[in-house]
């Protein structure tokens, strides 16, 4: 026999794990966790609405498994049911993932992603506030704070040039400021 011609494919792994087990005697109504993933990957391997999907399966004490990715929602709901049609599945822990599922949390991450940011921009304008405030340099004056990104713009009109080389040192030292903007902090005439 040429062993080049020879491949190996997931139908015939599934074929040979179920003929396996069959020959041990142990797939035909027993509840086996390795003869019962050989029979759903069998049964798998014939429907075409899971043509596209990457599933792995596994089975601890008749529950299966189901990992990977499904193509969409109809090939997750097919492989459940494909899985639960097996004689000796007690049930199945469907966790595929689908193109909207993976969509839902990369948006998910970029919400967590922007809040935290928010709260943190949030963070740095407020302490930036209470220190110029904490200063004697604003007495009587008004300095605006707003802060994207981690970098503080400064507004307003201070006594002096000094003045407003200091409120940009108090604005430098809080943590997260990763610049500042001062060109429209002016001098008060």
């Amino acid at each position: 026999m040429n062993m080049t011609a020879y491949r190996s494919s997931p139908l015939r792994s599934a074929l040979i794990a179920t003929a396996v087990a069959f020959g041990f005697g142990i797939a035909h109504g027993a509840t086996d966790d390795a003869a019962i993933t050989a029979r759903v990957k069998a049964k798998m391997v014939g429907e075409s609405a899971l043509e596209r999907s990457h599933i792995s399966v596994t089975t601890t004490d008749g529950v299966v498994t189901l990992g990977g990715s499904a193509s969409s929602s109809a090939a997750k709901s097919a492989a459940e049911a494909t899985a639960k049609a097996v004689e000796g599945v007690k049930s199945v822990d469907n966790n595929l993932k689908t193109p909207a599922t993976a969509q839902a949390a990369g948006a998910t991450h970029d919400a967590a992603s922007k809040a935290e940011r928010v709260g943190s921009d949030s963070w740095i304008t407020t302490k930036v506030k209470s220190e110029i405030l904490a200063s004697s340099l604003a007495n009587g004056f008004e300095v605006n704070v707003r802060t994207t990104h981690g970098v503080v713009v400064l507004r307003g009109a201070l006594a002096s040039q000094d003045a407003v080389d200091q409120v940009k040192a108090i604005a430098r030292k809080v943590d997260g400021v990763k610049s500042i903007d001062a060109s429209a902090l002016k001098i008060a005439s």
